[in-house]
């Protein structure tokens, strides 16, 4: 016999099919034409139009789920970088690295999206780097107590001058100003200095 709750769950989980199939072509076709309407992304998620608005009242509310599984996927990435272990300055590195790679993947969507951020005040942007940020003040913190990074500045400081560097550098590269390799070593060069990762590297471990 047929519980009586099995058509519920049927029900919720075609909807998170369905879900799951717009945003994944959301994430796709906005990163191939960021001002894509819902109109196509319906199209190519197979869905109607309808369908997407029973899921996103707006493309803005759609916009916003594509950049928090981008942001998702990359904080996946770097935790399974291990930013815990080895020599911080090393753990940097991988960070970028992750980070350059999701703009690589993404460059017209994430850069799409940065104005609906400023049009919110910012908020959304801050709440996209939360992640990022959160475990880069955990790395440049272990950095400064082993002596690797510069211990007399704030690790906030050091923080939004790394994601400053990174906006910069993902800038030059999208404009077509530096070539992208270039740009991301660049990136790497200039964020270890800013860190002090040469100049703390004799002082030992900070008290």
């Amino acid at each position: 016999m047929t519980s009586a709750g099995t058509p519920g769950r049927r029900l919720r989980a075609d909807a998170e099919r369905s879900r799951a199939a717009i945003l994944d072509a959301a994430t796709s076709l906005l990163s191939e034409q960021p001002d894509a309407g819902l109109a196509a992304v319906a199209t190519r998620a197979g869905v109607t139009r309808q369908t997407v608005y029973a899921h996103f009242a707006s493309r803005e509310d759609l916009v916003g789920a594509v950049i928090d599984r981008v942001t998702q996927e990359a904080m996946a990435a770097m935790d399974a970088a291990e930013l815990d272990a080895g020599p911080a300055s090393a753990a940097v590195l991988r960070l970028l690295d992750i980070g350059w790679q999701t703009f690589e993947r993404h460059t017209a969507l994430l850069r799409a999206a940065t104005p609906t951020a400023a049009e919110h005040g910012g908020d959304r942007a801050g709440a996209d780097h939360e992640p990022v940020t959160d475990r880069l003040l955990r790395l440049i913190e272990r950095g400064q107590r082993a002596g690797e990074f510069d211990p007399d500045q704030s690790p906030a400081w050091l923080v939004a001058a790394t994601i400053a560097l990174g906006h910069a550098a993902g800038e030059e590269a999208a404009a077509g100003r530096v070539p992208r390799d270039e740009a991301a070593a660049s990136l790497r060069t200039s964020v270890l200095r800013a860190l002090g990762a040469g100049g703390a590297a004799g002082r030992g471990p900070r008290d």
